[in-house]
């Protein structure tokens, strides 16, 4: 994946837990910083952490449309969304940096090179 790539991502604090949309350019700077409570607020406060949904888009732009259009669906239709690509809500983080096993904190962003 490339450094500067626009996303939108969904993570969610546990199956069925709560959800958090967020839109960047930079997925797996912003995923790390989210995941080792970097960013103050809803994501640290409520322990959301786990990805579940992610989209690349050819522009920022794009992204941010489809953020903004996201974060207006009711809960039901996020959540069929999750399951359609991910029934199991596994966490996404190690598809994302290119590890195989299961996911957990990082004591420093990922070098991709």
């Amino acid at each position: 994946m490339p450094e500067r790539q626009p996303a939108i991502y969904i993570l969610a604090s546990q199956r069925n837990g709560t959800l958090y949309i967020g839109v960047t350019s930079n997925l797996i700077q912003r995923l790390w910083q989210h995941r080792n409570d970097m960013v103050e607020g809803f994501t640290q406060r409520y322990g959301v952490h786990r990805l579940v949904h992610c989209e690349l888009h050819a522009s920022m732009d794009a992204a941010i449309t489809r953020e903004k259009q996201l974060k207006k669906w009711n809960r039901d239709w996020k959540i069929r969304l999750i399951e359609e690509r991910n029934p199991e809500w596994v966490d996404l983080w190690g598809e994302v940096v290119g590890e195989d096993a299961p996911s957990e904190r990082h004591g420093s962003p990922p070098s991709r090179g």
